[in-house]
């Protein structure tokens, strides 16, 4: 690496809103954040998936009837198959 282009890396203590702190190491002297993983929905298990207008169930309608059609192609070609072998 060439010297003297490089920025300064420094270590510091990340703080979050709910009080969470970590060390990290960053060219910033200060690090202040509003949610990280010990308070975020996500990784806290309180997520909720909001549904908004019936989006999710809509989905969930038009998967269902591709995977109804696969599994009557797939039938019918096992019936044909069965057929070809016993005769």
């Amino acid at each position: 690496m060439k010297e003297g282009i490089h920025p300064e890396s420094n270590e510091l203590e990340v703080v979050c809103a709910c009080g969470a702190k970590f060390t990290t190491r960053s060219t910033s002297k200060k690090i202040h954040v509003e949610i990280c993983s010990e308070c975020h929905p996500f990784y806290t298990g309180q997520q909720k998936i909001i549904d908004t207008a019936g989006r999710v169930d809509r989905f969930n309608k038009r998967y269902e009837k591709f995977t109804s059609d696969a599994k009557a192609t797939k039938a019918a070609k096992a019936a044909t198959t069965a057929k070809a072998k016993s005769a």
